[in-house]
């Protein structure tokens, strides 16, 4: 088991184990998130602090909404807004890099191409 945080701790992020893999997008909104996704089957992460500490923002397609702590801004994660979806993204850099430092990054590009540029 792996916790992490956003910066006040008002949100705290339980996952079952490390990744195997990081994401890293250069969609418009990841590119400014400056986020290292994760992907995890929905019934294995624990949100605390979700919803009452959090704050959604959907866009594009509406296809996900991302969420950030109210208190210090930090992206936490986001949630398909398909019901039939499966997974959800959790923002690795909320957690200790010591932990996640030295998982494989992979590049997706979001922004054109739809796929693994790595």
């Amino acid at each position: 088991m792996l916790t992490g945080s956003c910066h006040c701790g008002k949100v705290r992020i339980d996952v079952p184990q490390r990744p195997e893999a990081l994401i890293l997008c250069n969609c418009s909104i990841c590119r400014r998130y400056g986020a290292l996704w994760a992907f995890y089957p929905r019934e294995e992460v624990r949100v605390s602090g979700h919803p009452a500490n959090t704050v959604g923002y959907v866009w594009g397609e509406r296809t996900i909404e991302t969420f950030r702590c109210t208190g210090c801004g930090c992206v936490t994660h986001w949630e398909p807004l398909r019901p039939a979806a499966t997974k959800l993204s959790v923002n690795m850099r909320n957690f200790d890099p010591a932990e996640v430092g030295d998982v494989r990054l992979r590049r997706f590009d979001g922004a054109d191409k739809w796929e693994y540029i790595d």
